[in-house]
């Protein structure tokens, strides 16, 4: 996929998401920006497993949302219609092609094995 047909992906989804219509393979991450500290909007497969959100970020630490976690681990992840909040965790030393395949929605998680260039995992632990 190109950076433009991601950019017009992004777009689409997260205006279905804001609006709670989106399909179930897709949640929004909600960051805080390392540099403006203004809530940030990315949409991500979702990763929810028994009470853990996880993503496999494909492009790793060159992902925006990537860098803001790590400056500030406190998240927000609208699942549906309804906003949880969590801690996140970066794990380097994770097999995270193991971890895709586990994830709830596999085609979803096959197309990000397909577009990796840096896969790096992400656990968020939420707190409701």
């Amino acid at each position: 996929m190109t950076v433009a047909a991601e950019k017009l992906s992004n777009l689409t989804i997260r205006f279905l998401l804001r609006r709670g219509i989106a399909p179930k393979v897709w949640a929004m991450l909600e960051t805080t920006g390392r540099r403006s500290g203004l809530p940030r909007q990315t949409p991500v497969g979702n990763g929810l497993v028994d009470g853990v959100f996880w993503i496999v970020a494909s492009h790793g630490r060159q992902a925006d949302y990537v860098r803001n976690l790590e400056q500030n681990p406190a998240v927000r992840i609208k699942i549906g219609r309804r906003w949880h909040t969590g801690v996140a965790t970066i794990l380097d030393d994770d097999d995270t092609d193991a971890r895709s395949r586990s994830l709830p929605h596999p085609m979803d998680a096959a197309i990000g094995r397909m577009m990796a260039t840096q896969p790096l995992t992400v656990r968020i632990d939420l707190s409701d």
